[in-house]
């Protein structure tokens, strides 16, 4: 068939159709390559193939006493960490080179690993082993050298010493359960010198990876005050670790291990920030930008009075002493001062203490100490409390009409009422009123109301002071022991009741049911906090109120007229020698609690100002035998409180706080 030429209509419409298809593809290509280029090959704008977000930790909220003075402050300090970011050369020569320069500075690092430093590298006593065989998915049989053999394969340390071995798969395995990543970096060693610093520093071309990160670190103003009550804080123990991980925190965070640190630290504890990194498609990082800025942490502030604190610690030490001098038998003792009007605690102190700053070096000293100077005594100790029990027998015996105004009871000593148990009065004060014996203390009267109101009556008293019962307060204290008679013709038990014997309370509940008696019946909850601020305390976030725990119905004349018998404790009774001569007048009551095979416990209890009381204070020494040197710690608390003297040259300095 004769070939034929293509009409120049068909040819134009090829051409036209082959251009559409250039343009197309064209525009498609661009589409891909550049206008949606960081959809099709990872890279952002930036240039970056992804990007990664680590945490910038927020500074911890401080703790300060009433009037703004610094307990538990931050100071800034030096951590070595490790970025994985920014690792490039072998981690193991990396980890190394930072052991041997952390030991030629005798400088401590992270190492979790369960398991001796020197050959035959058993497993550490007191350890648990079951993270460790978990990760390594080793068999719970799986020996020491088992564990040891699998780091060795899994961290690739073949090429190194033994020795070499152990302390890198140490870093290495501490790293792995941290879940250590660009978002989670490790820190190798917390707060360590400025001349390992500098080291560090200028070894930076060899350590890549390595910063040294500039944080806040908890440290406190006095390390010997009130530590059983601000408490401490720690790393985050491995078993804890998930629930904290569950909360945000990070494997390195220090969380509150006891005290207010613990119980504060949903407030103390800051919001982190975020810093982003970009990395290309090798993986190195090619900028970086902070995202979110850290918050630091809220601070509280205590209701505790940080000069009262100090004060009555030096007093319980001075007067334990001072008993030990002249042969006594006295080792401990502790304190409690309360707002009478809130029930807030204004100092809390124990004798003997210790030093948060040296605990971990003398932690075994400490616990074998007979005499148990890491026991929170004011919080946790129970003691008979002796006669300074009797006020809550008297409030008993006239609520329920068995005692009347103006009435006497002839003490002969002896008291005969139970054939099978006859106890003694300390002396024959023939016919006493109220006023007389809660002044000589009179066991013969008191013994005659606890029969009259019986013991499960009289034991309802004292719960409703608060003895016997937790205080509410914000750190952990005792419920103490409060028996519960059936029977209230039960001599011994009854009359031993009634003197302060049988029961065993705290010096936080004594000095609470003091409050509660010079108030008028009004228990409120004990408690530490005064209220919840800002970092830079410029604003209030919370305000911890006076919470009533319940209502003692007491007639005005029955708390007058045990109010009067506490005064005259003071002024010519059997607290004289200690308080009568003092500018204020104080109600008080002494007592003395039997024990076993040794000297008799010593109490004091005060309220002040009597005509109108601001503050309830109760003391114990064990077997601190006279009420004299208890009487004395009173005089001295009271001094502090009334009669403040500032320190001219301190920098101690209140700070003003919004109300």
């Amino acid at each position: 068939m004769p070939f034929k030429k293509k009409s120049q209509t068909q040819i134009t419409i090829l051409t036209i159709l082959l251009i559409i298809a250039i343009i197309l593809l064209s525009a498609r290509s661009y589409f891909i390559q550049i206008a949606n280029a960081s959809e099709y090959t990872g890279v952002n704008k930036d240039g970056a193939a992804s990007s990664r977000s680590a945490v910038l930790k927020a500074p911890r909220g401080e703790i300060l006493d009433c009037f703004g003075r610094q307990i538990a402050i931050n100071r800034d300090g030096y951590n070595i960490v490790f970025n994985k970011a920014y690792i490039k050369d072998n981690l193991n020569d990396i980890i190394l080179s930072l052991i041997n320069l952390a030991s030629e500075y005798q400088t401590e690092w992270v190492d979790r690993l369960p398991m001796e430093m020197t050959s035959p590298y058993n497993f550490k006593k007191d350890e648990s082993t079951e993270k460790l065989l978990s990760t390594l998915k080793l068999a719970h049989y799986a020996t020491p050298e088992n564990c040891f053999d699998a780091m060795v394969e899994l961290y690739d340390l073949q090429d190194y010493s033994q020795d070499d071995k152990r302390k890198i798969m140490g870093v290495r395995y501490s790293m792995q359960i941290s879940d250590f990543s660009i978002s989670y970096p490790f820190t190798f060693a917390e707060d360590i010198s400025s001349e390992l610093m500098r080291k560090v520093s200028e070894s930076a071309f060899a350590l890549s990876g390595v910063t040294i990160d500039v944080v806040p670190f908890r440290e406190y103003t006095d390390t010997t005050l009130a530590v059983n009550l601000i408490g401490s804080v720690g790393p985050i123990f491995e078993e804890d670790w998930e629930y904290y991980k569950e909360k945000g925190y990070s494997y390195n965070d220090k969380v509150g291990k006891s005290g207010i640190e613990k119980w504060a630290e949903e407030y103390l504890r800051g919001t982190d920030g975020e810093i982003t990194y970009n990395l290309d498609a090798k993986g190195n990082i090619i900028s970086s930008k902070i995202t979110k800025q850290p918050i630091a942490g809220k601070t509280v502030m205590l209701s505790i009075d940080k000069n009262l604190q100090r004060k009555t610690q030096d007093s319980l030490e001075k007067w334990v002493k001072n008993i030990q001098s002249k042969g006594g038998s006295c080792k401990a003792g502790s304190a409690v001062a309360i707002d009478i009007a809130t029930g807030k605690v204004l100092t809390s102190a124990n004798y003997p203490t210790y030093d948060s700053a040296t605990l971990g070096k003398e932690y075994d000293n400490l616990v074998n100490n007979p005499a148990k100077p890491l026991m929170d005594r004011a919080f946790q100790g129970v003691y008979p409390i002796g006669s300074t029990i009797k006020p809550a027998v008297a409030v008993a015996a006239m609520e329920n009409n068995h005692y009347h105004l103006g009435e006497t009871v002839n003490c002969v000593r002896v008291y005969n009422y139970f054939s099978g148990y006859k106890p003694k009065c300390m002396h024959t004060h023939g016919n006493i009123d109220l006023k007389n014996a809660l002044a000589k203390s009179c066991n013969y009267f008191f013994f005659e109301m606890g029969r009259r109101v019986g013991a499960t009556t009289v034991t309802k008293y004292f719960k409703d002071f608060g003895l016997g019962v937790k205080t509410g307060v914000e750190v952990n204290d005792s419920a103490g022991i409060l028996i519960q008679p059936q029977n209230d013709n039960v001599g011994g038990t009854t009359l031993q009741i009634a003197i302060g014997q049988m029961n065993a309370f705290t010096p936080l509940q004594t000095a609470n049911y003091v409050a509660t008696l010079a108030n008028g019946g009004t228990h409120y909850r004990a408690s530490l906090i005064d209220k919840i601020v800002s970092y830079d305390i410029s604003e209030v976030y919370k305000v911890i109120e006076p919470e009533v725990v319940n209502e003692v119905t007491i007639k005005d004349s029955t708390i007058n007229a045990v109010k009067e018998g506490m005064l005259s404790v003071t002024e010519d009774g059997t607290g004289r020698a200690a308080l009568g001569d003092y500018p204020i007048k104080v109600g008080g009551k002494t007592g003395t609690a039997q024990v076993n095979n040794a000297a008799d416990h010593s109490i004091f209890i005060a309220f002040a100002p009597f005509d109108n009381p601001k503050i309830a204070i109760s003391v114990v020494l064990e077997n601190g035998s006279s009420g004299f040197s208890a009487g004395s710690i009173v005089r001295d608390m009271l001094d502090a409180y009334f009669f403040v003297e500032e320190d001219i040259n301190s920098n101690d300095k209140p700070f003003i706080v919004l109300d």
